[in-house]
């Protein structure tokens, strides 16, 4: 049922990855398009438009030649004054005459431009006069006749599925201004018919070949953008259903923001499995390490219930150990909580800034009042007193404490401790000595792990729990630092962190933007 389960999960799944990749694919290819068109009939309107511009300017200048030739008649056009008027070539052509040859036409009196227009097979010309009689025409489709109110009108007519154009001129005697017939030419335009014709074949063709390459190349980008999307998905429901699984996504091998999401995303899923091996090893040391303190309690319990109530000595000693192992026990979840937060330092406190040199003032001046018995150094020789890391000001206080208590805890005869601090390059070097036991070369290896205790006996009874080296690395670390132990047995040992020292820009930039966290934090608690 599992297994039927699963394959059924996945294969919806696959229906719904595949249903993504085509909705993009029919977006982009819709897309596509609708470009195309739009651009196709921007061309093929620009085409149309300027082969239309030259048609007219032909049909014009047919009018213009006629009209020009014919206006200097000053009575009603006829027959018998229209031909005379043309050209001598047009006449002979009229005749059935071969054309004027070159020596003939120079001595002509006669412009013979009109020749060329006549015979251009696409120029239908009827010459009409007064009386709507045909008194000239080219000998193409005789045109009817159309009263026009103005002296010059053109329009355009389509037939069997062809443009036409058809233009109406009045003529004028160039005396005396009366109309004396009317010009009507039609203009077939095979070229511009042809052209637009060939010109929206080859569109659709092309336009139809660009969508399938297009929507091909658009398939190919869309399904390398989703299959990234897809892998990220899957490694999502994969750790929704096991939130211990390891599984994390691949690398894509390619330099994008869908790579830096691939890497933000396994950033992502590594801290929250270190939150939950956090929350893991939180409970299993809480619950080792309480067994023993609960079990004493118990046992100093039990003995009073049954007789030791009864002897003030017992139970006076059995409530003093009750109540140190109830300290011990509140002492050690403290602990516990402040290793926890420690992990977590990048959320809580990412834009805190704490001057060093003051911090070392505090903490060494408070440590000396508290040990009195000790004599605690501070040298600042190497530190500029402005120097700033990032770190919270009472982590950085905590860090001293622990590190100062340690020294405490296993020193021997020699009461005396000493804290340096200096900048060395972009580094700042914070050091506490102690002359104390010292630790061996095999364990110093070790001490930085939680509940390691060098004595265990001798950590027990001054109330250690052999947390506080863990918490201190977990600090530095947390805050892109470094510890380090330097120590010889017999001799006493050094600590050494290491923390990157913040530029002035640096500085600036971090203290604006804890002031603006802040602010919003005010807004808030305002609301």
């Amino acid at each position: 049922m599992r297994m039927m389960k699963r394959s059924k999960k996945r294969s919806q799944k696959e229906t719904k990855h595949s249903s993504l990749i085509l909705r993009w694919v029919s977006i982009v290819a819709l897309t596509i398009m609708v470009s195309f068109i739009v651009f196709s009939v921007i061309i093929y309107s620009f085409v149309g438009q300027q082969s239309m511009v030259q048609q007219k300017e032909t049909s014009n200048e047919m009018v213009s030649k006629l009209n020009s030739s014919l206006n200097r008649i000053p009575n009603q056009l006829e027959i018998a004054n229209v031909v005379p008027a043309l050209t001598p070539s047009t006449r002979e052509v009229l005749k059935g005459n071969p054309p004027i040859g070159s020596d003939e036409r120079k001595s002509s009196a006669f412009n013979d431009d009109l020749l060329s227009s006549l015979t251009n097979p696409d120029l239908s010309v009827v010459v009409y006069n007064l009386r709507q009689e045909d008194v000239f025409d080219n000998g193409g489709k005789l045109l009817p006749f159309k009263k026009i109110k103005s002296d010059y009108e053109m329009t355009r007519v389509n037939k069997n599925h062809k443009q036409e154009l058809i233009t109406y001129q009045k003529v004028r005697a160039a005396h005396s201004g009366k109309v004396t017939g009317y010009i009507v030419v039609a203009n077939k335009m095979t070229y511009y018919n042809g052209l637009m014709k060939d010109l929206l074949k080859w569109m659709v063709r092309i336009s139809l070949i660009a969508i399938v390459f297009f929507t091909l190349v658009a398939y190919i980008i869309v399904r390398d953008i989703v299959k990234p999307v897809k892998e990220m998905s899957r490694v999502a429901m994969e750790v929704n259903d096991d939130p211990n699984s390891t599984v994390r996504i691949k690398d894509f091998h390619r330099h994008d923001e869908l790579q830096e999401l691939a890497v933000s995303f396994n950033q992502m899923l590594d801290r929250m499995q270190r939150y939950i091996d956090q929350q893991k090893e939180f409970v299993g040391d809480v619950s080792h390490e309480l067994r023993t303190p609960v079990a004493v309690i118990e046992g100093h319990l039990n003995m009073l219930k049954r007789w030791g109530k009864d002897d003030p000595e017992i139970l006076e000693e059995s409530i003093d150990a009750s109540l140190q192992e109830a300290k011990r026990m509140q002492h050690l979840i403290q602990e516990m909580l402040d290793l926890t937060r420690a992990e977590q330092i990048n959320v809580q406190y990412p834009n805190a800034v704490t001057k060093v040199s003051d911090v070392l003032k505090r903490v060494v001046g408070d440590m000396s009042l508290v040990h009195k018995d000790f004599i605690i150094r501070l040298d600042m020789d190497d530190l500029p007193l402005d120097t700033e890391i990032q770190i919270y000001q009472g982590h950085l206080e905590q860090l001293l404490v622990i590190l100062i208590d340690n020294g405490v805890k296993y020193s021997t005869d020699r009461k005396e401790m000493n804290v340096s601090a200096g900048l060395s390059q972009d580094d700042v070097h914070i050091i506490v000595q102690d002359f104390g036991e010292g630790i061996s070369e095999k364990e110093q290896s070790k001490i930085f792990n939680r509940f390691y205790r060098v004595d265990k006996a001798r950590t027990r009874e001054k109330g250690g729990n052999g947390l506080g080296l863990s918490i201190a690395q977990k600090l530095v670390t947390s805050y892109h630092g470094k510890i380090s132990v330097e120590s010889v047995e017999g001799q006493g040992s050094q600590f050494i962190m290491e923390f990157p020292a913040l530029t002035k820009a640096q500085s600036k930039k971090l203290h604006n933007r804890e002031q603006a966290e802040k602010a919003k934090e005010d807004k808030k608690e305002t609301k």
